[in-house]
């Protein structure tokens, strides 16, 4: 099946990426609630540990040839600084800054759920950029798969009946 985003598809894949990463938590015990403030869209709470998470959730639809495309975390282009956005958010909730990303494509998707210091200790690239990135490549796919740090969730779809004219 070929991926055709609708017009508003970026706006809908934001929202499904939040619901997705809220029911995981959910199912794993956390109180968590969607938040509508820059730097952080999901505050979450283990109440077996009184962890706090603020959680900046990047989600995306890659068409065919584009699987393997990075996921922009942070732009730090033309005055901005989205990663003191989050700081900030995180500040003013008591949160832990933490950054999920959900990536699907035609007949799979990935879910990958991390601490803001375990992507600067382990996968940032040379401060100074004008992106922060999360890699896409089956090489880096290998290294979340192995690290324990990250909770990673790999989901695939069988299409059953779903085809239009």
């Amino acid at each position: 099946m070929e991926i055709i985003k609708s017009t508003r598809h970026q706006k809908i894949i934001g929202n499904y990426g939040e619901a997705l990463l809220c029911n995981w938590l959910s199912r794993s015990g956390f109180e968590v609630t969607i938040v509508d403030h820059t730097g952080i869209d999901v505050v979450a709470y283990n109440p077996k540990s009184g962890q706090r998470l603020g959680i900046s959730i990047k989600s995306r639809t890659r068409a065919k040839g584009q699987e393997f495309s990075s996921v922009n975390i942070f732009s730090y282009q033309k005055g901005k600084n989205d990663r003191d956005k989050v700081l900030k958010a995180c500040k003013a909730f008591a949160c832990a800054p933490w950054i999920a990303i959900y990536v699907e494509q035609n007949l799979s998707a990935d879910l990958f759920l991390f601490s803001l210091e375990h992507y600067d200790c382990k996968y940032r690239g040379k401060i100074g950029r004008l992106i922060d990135d999360w890699k896409m490549g089956d090489k880096y796919r290998k290294m979340y798969k192995k690290d324990p740090n990250i909770k990673y969730i790999h989901f695939d779809f069988s299409l059953i009946s779903w085809e239009w004219v």
